[in-house]
């Protein structure tokens, strides 16, 4: 039942226009009468074409007749293939006219369908105003340009290749002149800094100008459609730009100039130069205005019209080839175009000719490249496909891309093309070699690496990139300046790891800026996301011995501890958010209504944007993971920023997320410094979020700079000084386990470690007694030893601050009973856990987190229940806290009153994905994990609609 206009009264249409002769049945409904549907005849082609006549069949509309061209290469237009499967008359004439003059046979076919009302879409034929005149309520056609300016065929093209402010189109009433009859509506659009003829055409023209040929058919019938002469003021009448030697760039221009007249060609016919002799086509322009940083990279000459040149930087920036204007502005070129077909980043233009890696089939992918060869065959119409064959060189168009994509889906499930991969891939030989990567799991051509290889104590060989990651890309920074970084067992340097500035913020924010905006990520199905987050998680099971080595290399941790927690959590975190994506969202709500209207209100939950996520050194991955998984869950696109001293575990996880396939500019990392590169994000007016874990000093520094700038949302994870209360009637030998692992898991480098051991009287001496020849037993030494239960810690800066920490303690008369001193006679950064009691509230160790291996214990009075839980709270932090005793009515009471963002009761360290962590007051606020964290990395949005 099609609800045409409110009508009230149902009957039948029988519908007898199927090609098969097939009967077809249609409910209309009417008002008061019997009431025949308007009838339409579509004129035109093209998805554009398709698309209005889906568009006038869902209103209602009698379509009487699809006329369109004829077959390409034996391929029906996909205006008859959409008018063919809803049962459409289709007619496919060659041409409409000779010399002027309607051919009567065509002009005889296309009046047997009773037309009331022409829709001309996207039309490349001349149609005769005889035809337009036939219809007895007229002829409409759409125009891709305001009317009465940028008359022609390439209106969208002029429309950005003279800067105009605004598009849009127009639909007309068609007269016997060039795009001079009088209107029926306009819609306009600001034209975007970056808009490029394709882009703008995808992003307003096409999606808008569906609608409205809808919308202009139903003000034809139901008479209100005006009909208003253009101006002559303003008009212009723009030259046919089709032909490719029409857009040979001339460099004598300015620098906007130059960027309007790219964009304007892109991508059809595609402006071109001359570049190192070869014929060069520029796409994805950005005009970056004075000098873009400091000068570098490969400088070449690029030639264009009339004998112009100007100068051409590649590698000086992270996103592309640099081209300098007259006026000494500078336009970014993201993508070249080359002889061959192929579709190259701009920046590895000087790399164009360097061969890829062979890919040696098996068995079963040789029968998948028979199969691929057979789709080519079918596409090229021919069987000579050889490995050098060039898809498009050969015959192919741009509408045989979606073809080939969606043919080698069928024969190859599993690869999944997009079309910048086919142009990228325009040879047989490369093509066969992407997809054999993308069933392999490998996202198209390989990512390019420049590792540090390294043979771990373990019998583990690790590949660590050392670059920064932008853009989907490893690139030095573009200062280059580097950092070492240490591994605390030896003392000795892994690696120079590049330092990010502020120019490589403002590239990264960029990217990701462009990512959450783009088509590719913008718009990606959210089970689509989650496929993706699935995928990276499974490529971290592939490689986590690598990771884990990684880690405990240059993060100190325990290989044993980084393989379940450091990189295991960190799995189950992404697998956890990939199971979110499609099942997160908003509500519907009860509201008042507007009577006698009804409404409904909604919510939607919506990305926030670039988000800046910034990390600690002590679980590198794992909190990476924690902020990373709800962040790309709910859609955003993210900065990250590693700590200065252990990044290669985030390098390692940005090339893995590449290789899973996510777009380039959804991940970027940047190691650097906190004060540089986090500051950066911080006060980044195109950053929405950041997402901290570190100290409570730094911050409340964030937080102001989020403040100061764009009021940014912030989540902060910070410091903590966690209570641990021990009653007497506990489970000792659990207790004594358990409260070790509180303040010695990871070294002590853990934000939930019990900093303050509280213990009844009664059974003080004994905890202590049996704590100590716990913490004895504890294996200190090489981390990558399997053996070893204790690493050293994390980098020289910390261990001093330990060693100090514990001079205050005894400087104060705490009790010193165990360790705090540094191991001697072996190298590293290795630390004994210490032990302190004898420990009163006011006391430096009891107030301060040390983020190290000491247990702080401090006794209470026997059934002190109110007054240990006061001192437990005498603190400014509160992220979490512990119970240990058999009475659950005193355990629930602790947990009720104690300050905490997490309180364990008979367990310590139990944290899991699905949980919600995070505290309150000087600990923060915001939450990682769980639904929760979801939260933190959207708005809620509310939606009210009113019906009758």
């Amino acid at each position: 039942a099609v609800d045409l206009h409110a009508r009230t009264r149902q009957f039948e249409v029988s519908d007898l226009r199927s090609k098969q002769g097939k009967l077809r049945k249609r409910i209309y409904q009417t008002k008061a009468a019997r009431m025949a549907p308007l009838k339409v005849a579509v004129i035109g082609q093209s998805a554009f074409g398709a698309e209005v006549l889906k568009e006038l069949l869902r209103r209602g509309y009698e379509v009487v007749g699809a006329f369109t061209v004829p077959d390409n290469k034996g391929r029906a237009d996909l205006l008859a293939v959409e008018a063919e499967k809803a049962g459409v008359r289709v007619f496919k004439f060659p041409k409409w006219q000779v010399k002027g003059e309607p051919i009567p046979e065509v002009l005889a076919e296309y009046k047997s369908v009773g037309a009331e009302v022409n829709v001309l879409a996207f039309v490349t034929q001349f149609i005769p105003m005889a035809v337009c005149d036939a219809a007895p309520k007229g002829s409409i056609c759409y125009h891709p340009s305001i009317l009465p300016r940028h008359r022609g065929a390439s209106a969208i093209n002029w429309t950005l290749m003279e800067g105009d402010a605004k598009g849009g189109f127009t639909i007309f009433w068609p007269d016997d002149g060039l795009d001079t009859g009088p209107i029926l509506l306009t819609r306009e659009t600001d034209i975007l800094p970056d808009d490029t003829l394709n882009g703008l055409y995808k992003r307003f023209m096409f999606p808008e100008g569906i609608k409205a040929m809808g919308e202009a058919v139903a003000m034809i019938e139901q008479g209100t459609a005006p009909k208003i002469v253009q101006p002559t003021e303003g008009a212009t009448y723009d030259k046919l730009w089709k032909k490719k030697e029409l857009a040979e760039i001339g460099w004598d221009r300015p620098g906007q100039v130059l960027h309007n007249f790219v964009r304007g060609n892109d991508k059809v016919p595609g402006a071109w130069a001359t570049l190192d002799g070869e014929r060069v086509t520029l796409y994805g322009s950005s005009f970056l205005g004075a000098e873009p940083g400091p000068a570098g990279g490969d400088e070449r000459s690029a030639a264009g019209a009339g004998g112009s040149t100007t100068v051409c930087r590649l590698g000086a920036h992270a996103d592309g080839a640099l081209f300098k204007g007259n006026d000494g502005t500078w336009i970014l070129i993201r993508q070249f175009k080359l002889q061959d077909g192929r579709l190259i980043a701009a920046n590895t233009f000087a790399q164009r000719n360097e061969q890829g890696d062979a890919v040696e089939l098996s068995a079963a992918e040789k029968e998948v490249e028979a199969k691929i060869k057979k789709v080519w065959q079918g596409i090229l119409g021919t069987d000579d496909i050889r490995e050098t064959t060039d898809f498009f060189a050969g015959g192919a168009g741009s509408m045989d891309v979606v073809r080939l994509t969606d043919s080698v889906k069928q024969v190859a499930p599993g690869v999944e093309l997009k079309a910048e991969q086919v142009y990228a891939a325009t040879r047989y030989c490369d093509f066969v070699a992407l997809c054999v990567r993308c069933l392999r799991g490998e996202s198209g051509p390989s990512l390019k690496v420049h590792y540090v290889e390294l043979a771990a104590a373990n019998g583990t060989t690790v590949r660590m990139p050392h670059q920064l990651f932008i853009d989907g890309a490893f690139v030095d920074a573009a200062g280059g300046q580097t950092r070492q970084t240490v591994n605390p067992t030896t003392e000795e340097t892994i690696c120079d790891v590049a330092q990010a500035g502020v120019a490589d913020v403002e590239a990264a924010v960029a990217s990701a800026q462009r990512a959450f905006e783009g088509a590719e990520w913008g718009e990606m199905n959210a089970r689509d996301r989650g496929r993706l987050l699935w995928r990276l998680a499974d490529l971290m099971e592939e490689h986590k011995e690598e990771l884990a080595t990684i880690e405990a290399l240059d993060s100190g941790g325990v290989y044993t501890l980084c393989l379940k927690t450091h990189v295991g959590f960190s799995i189950d975190t992404f697998r956890y958010y990939a199971g979110w994506c499609d099942k997160y969202g908003g509500q519907t709500i009860p509201i008042n209504n507007s009577r006698p209207s009804r409404n409904l209100c909604l919510t939607k939950r919506e990305p926030i944007g670039v988000c800046g996520l910034i990390v600690p050194w002590n679980y590198p991955l794992m909190m990476a993971a924690w902020k990373l998984g709800p962040a790309l869950a709910a859609g955003n696109t993210v900065v990250l920023k590693p700590a200065n001293v252990t990044p290669l575990t985030a390098l390692k996880l940005a090339e893995l997320a590449a290789l899973a396939g996510f777009p380039k500019g959804v991940v970027n990392v940047l190691p650097g410094s906190g004060a540089v590169v986090g500051d950066a994000l911080a006060r980044h007016a195109a950053v929405r979020k950041i997402g901290f874990t570190g100290s409570t000093g730094v911050g409340q520094t964030i937080m102001a700079a989020c403040a100061q700038s764009n009021l940014k949302k912030v989540s902060l994870e910070l410091g903590g000084k966690s209570p641990l209360i021990i009653f007497a009637d506990c489970d000792l030998d659990r207790a004594v386990r358990q409260a070790c692992g509180s303040a010695f898991f990871n070294k002590g480098e853990n934000c939930i470690a019990a900093g303050r051991v509280f213990v009844e009287r009664a059974i003080h001496d004994e905890f202590l007694r049996r704590v100590v020849a716990e913490t004895n037993k504890m294996v200190v030494g090489d981390p990558l030893d399997r053996q070893t239960d204790h690493g050293p810690q994390n980098h020289r800066a910390h261990l001093d601050k330990l060693l100090a920490y514990v001079q205050r303690g005894v400087d104060e008369g705490a009790r010193l009973v165990l360790g705090g001193r540094r191991v001697e006679g072996r190298k590293g950064l290795f630390f004994q856990p210490a032990i302190f009691t004898d420990v009163t509230d006011g006391m430096f160790v009891a107030r301060e987190e040390s983020f190290g291996p000491i247990l702080i214990i401090l006794p209470f009075d026997d059934g002190a229940v109110d007054d240990v839980i006061r001192r437990a709270n005498g603190s400014e932090f509160a992220l979490a806290a512990g119970v240990f005793t058999r009475d659950i009515n005193k355990a629930m009471r602790v947990s009720d009153k104690v300050h905490a963002g997490t309180c364990f009761i008979n367990t310590y360290n139990k944290t899991d994905c699905a949980a919600p962590f995070g505290g309150f007051k000087q600990s923060g606020f915001g939450k990682d994990l769980g639904v929760d964290a979801l939260h933190e990395y959207t708005v809620s949005k509310t939606i009210t609609i009113e019906y009758q």
